[in-house]
């Protein structure tokens, strides 16, 4: 039976109850955090870069993992016992870890490393690794692994919103939302995720209006049926939590929603105050 592992990076941001990890290896990105350079999630959290960011106390920035650090990995797996590896990552238009893991795949072995785009980040990218995993964990075939990520991901619905733009501005990834920075003060922006890239979606006035329009949003994209459903935040744990009952409330079918707060890397990005819901409507047998 062939072995496959699964290979994500930190942004996936799996709870540990959801997590295998007997097939899932996770890569963290790098924060700098003023003068201190660490790994996501091991070194540097989410309250440590909230805190910076709320006080303007230290820079932050984040940067990819090094192609080189990629194709290590890739070659402990392989001489490890693996027969193939499915390095799935977030979007290569918000991240250069996509175009790291492709680097290393084509020098370690790229008949038997393949690396997919989750076209997406957070639990958008974390419920297409664990489709990946299951599948590996049930002896399938690294095509069939590899699949599994793909589906899931180009099922995934991503919407959030933040207090500021800054933050996003500053890191090169708000794209068209740029023209609403002259007004933000006075909106919350609410954004997607759109093939890969953060787009915006409209303006609504108070962080209550924000929520309510997010579970319209994630009622919408689930459809009739069942759903996979995840909250994000960045140190807004009283406010994910009531967006999380709500959206329980309003889609009964779903699977119990995860509520995660994302790490230093995509909150460096989005600031305090970040809320998001990452929906993927769940596939019938039939269709």
């Amino acid at each position: 039976m062939a072995r496959v592992v699964v290979v994500t990076d930190s942004t996936a941001y799996l709870p540990a109850r959801l997590a295998a990890p007997e097939h899932v290896e996770v890569v963290p990105l790098r924060v700098r955090c003023g003068s201190r350079v660490g790994l996501d999630g091991v070194d540097i959290g989410p309250a440590e870069v909230a805190e910076a960011l709320r006080t303007a106390t230290a820079p932050v920035s984040t940067s990819r993992p090094a192609p080189a650090e990629m194709a290590a990995l890739y070659r402990r797996l392989l001489d490890g016992g693996a027969d193939e590896v499915v390095s799935v990552h977030l979007s290569r238009l918000l991240s250069g870890t996509w175009e790291a893991a492709r680097i290393a795949a084509d020098e370690v072995d790229p008949t038997r490393v393949r690396v997919v785009d989750s076209l997406s980040t957070g639990m958008g990218l974390g419920f297409a690794v664990l489709a990946a995993a299951e599948e590996a964990a049930a002896g399938s075939p690294a095509d069939q692994v590899e699949k599994a990520a793909s589906e899931v991901a180009g099922r995934s619905r991503v919407f959030f919103c933040v207090d500021s733009l800054e933050q996003l501005r500053r890191g090169g990834r708000i794209g068209a939302a740029a023209a609403w920075l002259g007004s933000a003060l006075a909106v919350k922006p609410l954004l997607h995720v759109v093939a890969g890239r953060i787009e915006p979606l409209e303006k609504v006035r108070t962080t209550a209006r924000a929520v309510t329009r997010m579970v319209e949003l994630a009622a919408r994209a689930a459809g009739p049926g069942a759903a996979l459903l995840a909250v994000h935040h960045l140190a807004a744990p009283c406010r994910a939590e009531e967006l999380a009952a709500l959206l329980t409330r309003r889609l009964p079918d779903a699977a119990p929603c995860v509520v995660s707060e994302v790490g230093a890397v995509l909150g460096a990005h989005a600031g305090p105050g970040l809320l998001g819901v990452v929906v993927v409507p769940v596939r019938s047998a039939s269709g």
